[in-house]
């Protein structure tokens, strides 16, 4: 052992009193599969630290300088593999962590062997890859495979839990057909669905800057909305927290109901008056 390594339990140590050590042991022999590094990367961060020693990620996208306010990469990472990146960083928090890195994008060929290998499924692909998303869902719900999907939400995120035999499935949630190809249809309309029922829930600011994208969007422009930080690790709480829950047995919500932490709701509720 050398000077800077340590051991799993002292990794874990300070769950104490959260994590039961049945749920510890359940985090760290679970196998996640990680689609999409991009926000991706800030659940990959947090389950390395909770725990979680297996994770395979998968992306085929480089890091840019526009990903450093809000996905867990650095100033010297731009130009590389996010996947290869992200591994570095993983192995760096943990050592003894099996990181696989699958650096291609995902579609209806690879998708098999990659969720055959997983016992959950994280999505963060954006939307403007809905094949490859519909294909992730397709695959997951064939193989009876938990998948969390999640998504940044301006200030806040939002998890939505797919359990093995749902009877929500991400393409009824989207108002698409139950099966075959939807290359013809475009990205907007599903995520145009979801942000339908959002909307009223969300403050007025993030329902303007996502109508903007999809307006552009309409035609075919890729036009990824604007995001911040506190939505991105938003997500990364969201999406750890349901883990344990599901791990723990606890009660969770499934598709289609969306769990969202919007922190301007937080902000603007009533406070606890810590003086009465």
């Amino acid at each position: 052992m050398t000077e800077h390594s340590h051991s799993y339990d002292t990794l874990v140590s300070r769950n104490d009193g959260y994590i039961a050590p049945e749920v510890q042991d359940q985090l760290r022999r679970l196998r996640v599969l990680i689609a999409g590094c991009g926000i991706g990367s800030s659940f990959a961060e947090l389950a390395v630290r909770m725990g979680i020693e297996h994770l395979k990620l998968a992306d085929a996208d480089t890091v840019g300088p526009h990903n450093l306010n809000r996905q867990f990469f650095s100033a010297h990472d731009i130009g590389e593999s996010k996947v290869k990146s992200l591994a570095a960083r993983l192995r760096a928090i943990n050592p003894n962590a099996q990181i696989d890195e699958f650096d291609q994008f995902l579609d209806k060929d690879n998708v098999g062997k990659l969720v055959g290998e997983a016992d959950m499924i994280f999505d963060t692909i954006d939307f403007l890859s809905l094949g490859a998303i519909i294909a992730l869902h397709d695959e997951a719900r064939r193989q009876q495979k938990p998948i969390i999907t999640a998504i940044a939400v301006g200030w806040g995120g939002g998890v939505i839990y797919f359990p093995p035999g749902g009877e929500c499935s991400f393409r009824h949630m989207c108002g698409l057909p139950e099966t075959g190809s939807v290359d013809h249809i475009p990205y907007t309309v599903a995520f145009g669905r979801v942000m339908q029922h959002l909307a009223a829930h969300l403050d007025p600011e993030v329902v303007t800057v996502v109508a903007r994208a999809l307006t552009i969007m309409e035609d075919g422009t890729p036009c990824p909305a604007s995001q911040v930080a506190p939505g991105a690790f938003a997500v990364a709480s969201l999406a750890g927290t349901l883990v344990h829950r599901i791990l723990a047995g606890r009660p969770v919500r499934t598709a289609p109901e969306l769990l969202l932490a919007d922190m301007p709701t937080a902000l603007t509720a009533p406070g606890i008056n810590l003086l009465d």
